[in-house]
């Protein structure tokens, strides 16, 4: 009898223990690769991980996430990213075009899904919105004609607005197209504009100098992770020097900027994790087409307003979708 129990006790155990040691392979990893710091875009990440809870997601119980930034220094993206491969994840969430090209570079079959882009085809992520065709999709950014729409809003505010001061990084995926659509629209509105070129933190100083001579009314600021990772400075040179300002970024507003319009990027960023869901259950990523903004936020700053004595109209409050007081 005892020899009886003993057998059945060995092959209950041969039977569970391979299903249990299948199971815990079964937990998928994520591997997050980002350009900022976790401060910066801290905001975003939480909604990422909102949108994991809302699929029934828990971290390190059905899910663990491989967090990798770069801390604002670029250079180091290719080396994380290519960490995050050799760790073999199963998925990639990329935020902005550099993480992306550098996560694309790394692999071309660990499945990437962009929590934003600013243009996933023109930079050839993508081979079209509708049918990605390889390793990437995920979310698009896109939406040039909210360039013209933030200039459109700076007239609103500043009715005698005549020039205006437009920060880049020339280098940053997407911006051109942004900088043409506010071209535009400047000249529908008889504005001048002063496009600055930001391509390293010791270019913010020289940006607002040169404003200056321009006699800029008022300061555009396009996306960017130099620009982003260097909010505060950029923030506090705005009210310094009294000048009204619209950003491409909400993160601008919450550490005192005045303005912010565009696609919701928490938005985006949640409905990632809808992404990283599809291919966890065998979706291949050639097969799940990108989606464009389906919200927009204008978020203003009253305080930022009342600091450079600016009275924001009547009819722009109402329009907005989150005061700051």
């Amino acid at each position: 009898m005892r020899l009886n129990r003993f057998l059945v006790a060995l092959i209950l155990l041969a039977l569970c223990t391979p299903a249990e040691a299948q199971q815990s392979k079964k937990i998928p990893r994520i591997g997050l690769l980002a350009a900022v710091s976790p401060s910066v875009i801290s905001a975003r990440i939480e909604a990422f991980r909102q949108g994991l809870r809302e699929l029934g997601y828990v971290e390190g119980k059905n899910i663990v996430i491989e967090w990798r930034y770069v801390e604002g220094k670029p250079d180091r993206l290719r080396e994380l990213a290519a960490e995050l491969v050799r760790l073999k994840v199963d998925v990639i969430v990329s935020w902005g075009p550099p993480v992306t090209r550098s996560a694309k570079e790394a692999t071309s079959t660990i499945p990437i899904v962009m929590a934003f882009d600013n243009d996933p085809v023109g930079n050839g992520f993508v081979t079209s919105l509708a049918r990605p065709g390889g390793n990437i999709t995920g979310l698009s950014a896109l939406y040039p004609e909210i360039s013209g729409k933030r200039l459109e809003l700076l007239k609103e505010v500043v009715p005698k607005l005549s020039r205006v001061a437009v920060f880049e990084t020339s280098t940053n995926p997407g911006n051109a197209q942004s900088l043409r659509e506010t071209e535009l629209a400047a000249g529908a509105l008889g504005v001048h504009l002063q496009s600055l070129d930001v391509r390293g933190p010791e270019d913010i100083e020289t940006v607002f100098r040169e404003a200056r001579k321009g006699r800029a009314d008022a300061v555009i600021v396009l996306a960017g992770p130099i620009l982003i990772s260097h909010q505060t400075q950029i923030v506090d040179l705005t009210v310094r020097n009294r000048l009204p300002s619209v950003y491409g970024q909400p993160e601008y507003v919450e550490v005192g900027g005045l303005m912010f319009y565009g696609p919701s990027i928490a938005d985006l960023s949640r409905r990632a994790a809808t992404y990283v869901d599809k291919i966890l259950k065998g979706t291949k990523p050639a097969d799940i087409p990108v989606e464009q903004p389906t919200k927009f936020e204008l978020v203003i700053n009253l305080k930022a307003a009342k600091q450079i004595g600016l009275t924001i109209p009547p009819n722009v409050l109402a329009r907005a979708d989150k005061i700051i007081r």
